[in-house]
């Protein structure tokens, strides 16, 4: 959840209002946000344990009162003074939502942005946008940078999926290029040293970040294009450059107090995510525009290698759309019974309205105008649950529920939780692994062929490539990053959680999943002897938990023989336990040592036999692919199929 920090002083001056901080607190709950905490800057800095500061220090930092308020992390428009301040008054009713307009340029008079084919193999996507005759000051710059900064850390997921770059329009030319080249063809003063005028190549400012402390706030952008043979250059049409994203600007352009003219550029991974960063710049600081709430449009073309234009299109889009939600749907959703016509009034209070009301299959739904600002607004709960916040959720009357239902745990997580309490007594420690690991633990290190499993099309590094199908490695990584404990009495350890397989077929709601998932137990015993007996004795003991019965035990007790025993017993079940060898050709089998392995069978008189899990000593090569120095011995098994 993202936190604003503004001025007290400043943002009542906005509101035009006074409160004292109870009342700013209430006000905070019934629009929905929440006063986190009252502070300033000298009392930040006296809290904080890592920065020492001199009594000259601290007595040059500002008493002035800071509000910290929480943002839901998806109202992107209230990450700065002028969102907030703007939304509250009209949640106050004291102002009307304002129209944002894309101004009209002809075609020949527009500023273009170039887009060359090797960006594609980086950061594919580019859109701009104009701000005209903004008028500055310091407060105002603070905020419009400190806006940048809330998004990247949000919405653009530190700078990854959006980088924003912002320049002195009156200080490059157009028309403007977004290229991708060589981290050595790369030349400019970044806006790190302007001071200075010291100039760096891509490649040598990228290594400077990464060791030079007065740029450690930069260092943490550098891996997401180091690596890369091309970088993401924006230029100007004298191949100035302006930027090099997503880590900093060029000096020349550089935005001051001075500057008229803004020239917004994003580039991006992803061009939806882009396009609302973008229309939320614009929309929040527009209002300081000679116009206000005014931007100027870009057109951005899509060049090949010959320079001839693929596709292009124009930004901002800054959408105003239409979206419907039932009006007995809202009032149900909230627990509240209002008009139609009331509900149309309140739009106006959440910046959405104008509102309207339309029949549909002989049901009234309300139209409501969704703004720019507002990219939150995916569904109809999201409508209701604005309606909610402007009718008041102090006005909601607390009813007592119509009818009455009775929960309980689901079996499988019950059978889970009893076997968990048993095992423990038995002498193993439960772990939690993770359910994410890389291709080489869940199938190579265990001597497993590589099969289907459920894979991350963009893993953060290659622990995360693969979610689990066996809860195997996890143990054996944490018996590896405990091995300087003493072994000598053994380490039990035990996990009960899913896997995930493939499984095309699984349909659930008319939607193929494409997956399933599978609770399992696995256990792992290690210390100076194989342990094979002792995971033997756990596997006896969970079966006799489930009160399934091996198969032998049964015919030896029955005084009447198989016969008497498949009638006592038709319909229920006996397990059996069987040698696992690589011959048979189970997947698990190289796991394990030969001839040191076996399979847990289900039977059921008169019918076929079923495999639900194995145990074994493990095989010498997987004890040393985790770094594991004594003889282990493992058992997995399906608890769905116990259940």
């Amino acid at each position: 959840m993202p936190t604003l920090a503004v001025e007290k002083d400043a943002l009542f001056a906005s509101l035009g209002h006074t409160y004292t901080d109870e009342e700013f607190d209430e006000l905070c709950f019934e629009f929905g946000v929440e006063l986190d905490e009252i502070t300033s800057e000298r009392e930040e800095a006296l809290k904080s344990s890592t920065v020492k500061l001199s009594k000259e220090e601290i007595a040059a930092l500002s008493e002035k009162v800071i509000y910290k308020i929480d943002m839901p992390a998806n109202r992107y428009d209230l990450l700065c003074i002028e969102g907030l301040s703007r939304a509250l008054k009209i949640f106050l009713g004291e102002c009307d939502a304002p129209v944002y307009e894309v101004v009209s340029v002809p075609e020949a008079d527009m500023q273009v942005m170039n887009v060359q084919p090797a960006t594609s193999s980086i950061r594919p996507f580019v859109v701009c946008a104009i701000l005209r005759d903004v008028k500055f000051t310091q407060e105002r710059y603070n905020s419009f940078i400190d806006l940048q900064d809330q998004l990247h850390r949000n919405l653009c997921r530190q700078r990854t999926l959006v980088a924003i770059g912002t320049h002195d329009m009156d200080t490059v030319q157009g028309p403007f290029i977004y290229d991708a080249r060589a981290g050595e063809n790369i030349e400019f003063v970044p806006l790190t040293h302007s001071s200075t005028g010291e100039s760096f190549t891509g490649k040598a400012l990228l290594e400077h970040y990464e060791t030079e402390p007065a740029c450690k706030h930069l260092k943490p952008y550098v891996p997401i294009i180091k690596d890369s043979p091309v970088y993401p250059v924006v230029l100007d049409a004298s191949e100035t450059v302006m930027s090099l994203p997503p880590i900093i600007n060029g000096s020349k352009s550089k935005i001051t107090l001075d500057t008229t003219n803004v020239f917004i550029e994003c580039t991006a991974t992803d061009l939806t995510k882009a396009n609302i960063v973008l229309d939320t710049v614009v929309t929040m600081f527009s209002e300081y525009a000679a116009k206000p709430f005014t931007v100027e449009p870009v057109k951005v073309n899509f060049l090949n290698e010959t320079g001839d234009v693929t596709k292009s299109y124009v930004t901002p889009q800054m959408y105003t759309r239409n979206e419907c939600a039932e009006v007995d749907f809202v009032n149900s959703i909230i627990g509240i019974d209002i008009t139609a016509e009331k509900m149309v009034g309140l739009c106006n209070k959440i910046q959405l309205g104008p509102a309207s009301l339309v029949t549909d299959d002989g049901k009234t739904k309300l139209q409501v105008t969704v703004p720019p600002t507002r990219s939150d607004i995916l569904h109809p709960v999201d409508i209701a649950e604005d309606i909610g916040i402007a009718y008041g959720y102090n006005n909601i009357v607390k009813k007592v529920p119509t009818t009455s239902t009775v929960g309980k745990e689901q079996p499988l997580h019950a059978l889970g939780d009893l076997l968990r309490e048993e095992i423990g007594r038995a002498g193993y420690i439960e772990v939690l692994s993770h359910g994410l690991c890389s291709i080489r633990d869940n199938f190579t290190a265990l001597r497993r062929t590589i099969t289907a499993a459920v894979s991350l099309s963009n893993p953060a590094n290659v622990e995360y490539q693969v979610v689990r199908t066996t809860l195997l490695p996890g143990l054996l990584k944490t018996l590896q990053h405990n091995k300087s404990a003493s072994f000598t009495s053994g380490f039990k350890l035990f996990e009960i959680s899913d896997v995930v397989l493939p499984d095309n077929e699984h349909v659930v709601t008319d939607t193929i999943v494409g997956a399933r998932n599978e609770r399992r137990l696995c256990a792992v015993y290690a210390g100076p002897t194989s342990g094979f007996e002792i995971i033997h004795g756990l596997v006896d003991r969970i079966m006799t938990l489930t009160e399934v019965a091996p198969e032998e035990e049964y015919i030896k007790n029955s005084a009447k023989g198989k016969e008497e025993l498949y009638r006592v017993a038709r319909d229920g079940w006996f397990y059996t336990i069987r040698e696992l060898t690589e011959e048979s050709g189970h997947h698990c089998a190289g796991t394990y040592f030969p001839g040191r392995a076996a399979e847990i069978l289900l039977t059921r008189p008169g019918k076929e036999q079923i495999s639900i899990g194995t145990f074994g000593i493990l095989h010498p090569e997987v004890l040393g692919n985790f770094d594991i120095q004594y003889p282990s011995s493992a058992l997995e098994l399906d608890l769905e199929a116990l259940l």
